[in-house]
């Protein structure tokens, strides 16, 4: 059977992920704002949870309606199949929000959606009580210009937890950012990656399991992994495809320096926890002693600024060092900043830049080409 899936993201990574969703051979892939649409089978639901390295989760669509009163609320959310996939033991709370809607009440509207999911459930099981001491299956919500779309969450923690960063410094740039900044980068299999500003190591990290094609959340588990209505034998085809699919014969390595000598054990130990330490090098270096390396690179960093840990006059200071250090040739230069005047104190126009957003704060991603213009191939 086909379902209708959405994989919201970061603003700014619709397309990326729409392209990983493609790859994946999901049907009818479908973006806009900050979401992926996308249809397939139940095998789709366990591969985008494993395989997606920019969606911050994978929900269920269950349906889509008008809803301008509590009445129509409960009637749009009492038809929909949740017998399909909640069982009379199941817990099923609910969370969601609306937006310049009529139903502007965010406990109003759980509460009238989850008596609708009662009553459907009550008519399919026959009984009056349900304990919810069962695995969970969130119900999510969300009410835009009086349009409600319910949602089931299969993922359960957000997709960016991978399971290797237990341990990370200040202020670190999340997951499914650092994948998404791969991608425009163009790193590949046999890429030499570089991040001069590595903190816990997250982008040397992403790199590598980009480069060798390892699923993202491999190394952990997802709510419907726990669901009755997904086979065990699914989740377990999926991994096995996934691991067969990692290229070993990759030649990618990746370096990392930083200023803070409590990032070299930081990276060393969250690579390792990712499977990936013998493809990652790490020192402690100040910025302004980077050197151009001989071999053609790629630099993909994430420098601190001045909303994030300095002041900004610091910040500015760090940015004119890289575009010193940061010299021409056959490396390219891949910079996320939200300082809108970073090209006048790098010192030179970037080749393209991309509006992203790192959490709540909007940034641009700044791409210098090389003398050798990024393969786009993969």
């Amino acid at each position: 059977m086909e379902y209708t899936y959405i994989a919201p993201c970061l603003f700014g990574l619709e397309s990326i992920l729409s392209g990983e969703l493609k790859r994946l051979d999901a049907g009818n892939v479908r973006a806009s704002d900050g979401k992926v649409e996308f249809t397939g089978d139940l095998s789709m639901l366990a591969r985008a949870n494993l395989n997606l390295r920019t969606a911050e989760r994978v929900l269920i669509k269950l349906g889509e309606f008008d809803a301008h009163t509590f009445t129509e609320l409960f009637d749009g959310v009492r038809a929909l199949p949740f017998e399909e996939f909640i069982g009379r033991q199941d817990a099923f709370p609910v969370k969601g929000y609306s937006i310049h809607s009529a139903l502007h009440s965010i406990p109003d509207c759980q509460k009238i959606i989850k008596k609708a999911a009662v009553e459907r459930l009550k008519e399919t099981y026959g009984i009056n009580w349900f304990e919810e001491t069962g695995p969970v299956h969130q119900i999510q919500f969300s009410i835009l210009k009086d349009r409600a779309t319910i949602l089931l969450d299969t993922s359960g923690a957000g997709l960016h937890k991978r399971g290797y960063r237990k341990n990370a410094n200040e202020a670190p740039i999340k997951e499914t950012l650092a994948a998404g900044m791969l991608d425009l980068a163009f790193v590949k299999k046999d890429s030499q990656l570089i991040d001069p500003f590595c903190g816990s190591g997250t982008i040397l990290i992403e790199g590598a399991l980009r480069a060798l094609n390892i699923p993202a959340g491999i190394g952990r588990t997802f709510a419907a992994e726990k669901w009755a209505s997904v086979p065990a034998r699914i989740w377990k085809e999926e991994r096995a495809r996934g691991l067969d699919l990692v290229r070993r014969d990759a030649k990618f390595m990746a370096f990392g320096s930083d200023i803070d000598h409590n990032a070299f054990e930081l990276t060393l130990d969250n690579a390792r926890k990712a499977g990936v330490a013998e493809r990652i090098r790490v020192r402690t270096r100040d910025v302004k002693e980077f050197t151009v390396p001989e071999t053609p690179s790629i630099v993909v960093t994430n420098p601190p600024y001045g909303e994030r840990l300095l002041d900004t006059e610091t910040a500015r200071a760090i940015e004119k060092t890289m575009g010193k250090v940061f010299r021409r040739g056959t490396t390219g230069y891949y910079i996320i900043s939200p300082d809108e005047e970073f090209e006048s104190y790098f010192g030179r126009k970037a080749n393209k830049t991309r509006r992203l957003y790192n959490g709540m704060l909007r940034c641009n991603f700044y791409m210098f080409y090389g003398d050798r213009p990024p393969r786009t191939d993969r």
